[in-house]
């Protein structure tokens, strides 16, 4: 047994080889760091939106796309009948949120401008509208309206979306 040195012979391909391979996979542990920090922080945030029942007027925003008839505004009715709207944002996209209300009812609750990828981007979305839809045209008005716990944040911006236009259709009533 001799105590001398030990050649080892690589070649370079399996050098290139290794680098490659030890390259992607930092590469793959770093995306997947990143990945589930990120995600952490954002659940934390969408917690403090969810106990905040006022939600910021940054995802959705009035339209000016009021087609009102102002000559049933007469006595105590609560609404002034016409078709009231209110874009939502969703990603990059925006869809409008129509609310077609009588002097004295809610008639329908509508989502247009959806366009098909964003309708897959997000599906819970008419679902979720119709949900809420079906409460509110029950019970006509905005208190007690549930939702279940898959679709509160999408049920929430939409709620809030339907309660801008039904206030600018009350709000109307007192121009």
């Amino acid at each position: 047994m001799s105590s001398g040195p030990k050649i080892m012979v690589f070649k370079l391909r399996e050098i290139v080889y290794t680098l490659i391979l030890a390259f992607f996979v930092i590469t793959l542990l770093l995306c997947l760091v990143l990945m589930f920090t990120k995600k952490s922080s954002s659940d934390a945030g969408e917690a403090q939106t969810n106990t905040n029942v006022t939600q910021s007027g940054s995802d959705i925003t009035e339209t000016a796309s009021v087609e009102a008839n102002p000559t049933s505004a007469a006595g105590n009715s609560p609404y002034i009948a016409g078709v009231y709207t209110s874009s939502v944002r969703l990603g990059d996209a925006e869809a409008d949120v129509q609310v077609t209300v009588s002097s004295d009812r809610i008639l329908a609750i509508e989502l247009v401008n959806l366009s098909e990828a964003t309708e897959a981007a997000y599906p819970l979305v008419p679902s979720a509208l119709e949900n809420l839809a079906s409460q509110i045209l029950e019970k006509q008005k905005l208190d007690g309206i549930t939702c279940s716990a898959q679709t509160r944040y999408t049920s929430q911006l939409l709620f809030n979306a339907v309660s801008k236009a039904l206030s600018i259709a009350k709000a109307a009533e007192s121009s």
